[in-house]
């Protein structure tokens, strides 16, 4: 298949399909004049980067589970993944239950309504950045 024929079938732009591949997340196996052309299971490993994506998982991440040239998926980094997505949820859960009662709050003013003050502990918590290679 021809990147656009990719591109058609996957719904991605060209030139996601090139990052993908400057990445290490899929190859082509040659070019049909100046187009990269590439075996028709890129399909299923771009459904794979759009799962993983979704999940959480970074490109990073996906490339190095690609790289193995299995066709398997590291079981314990799924296991990781789903447990971080649990604490997410909880968090997001947490969040959501506090705007509710946020909004329903009878207190005067919502700086004096106790859940409605924890609910900024936990953002100004989240606000803080980890350090980045560019911070480092």
């Amino acid at each position: 298949m021809d990147i656009n024929a990719v591109s058609k079938a996957s719904g991605l732009p060209a030139s996601t399909l090139r990052f993908y591949e400057e990445k290490g997340l899929i190859q082509s196996c040659g070019r049909h004049g100046l187009r990269r052309v590439f075996d028709d299971n890129v399909l299923e490993k771009l459904a794979l980067i759009s799962l993983g994506r979704t999940s959480g998982f970074s490109l990073e991440e996906m490339r190095a589970m690609f790289c193995s040239g299995r066709r398997e998926i590291d079981r314990t980094l799924l296991s990781a993944k789903a447990d971080e997505l649990d604490k997410k949820i909880k968090e997001l859960e947490s969040m959501r239950d506090g705007l509710r009662h946020a909004a329903r709050c009878p207190a005067p003013n919502h700086f004096a309504c106790p859940k409605f003050l924890r609910l900024l502990r936990i953002a100004e918590k989240n606000r803080v950045r980890k350090p980045t290679k560019k911070n480092k």
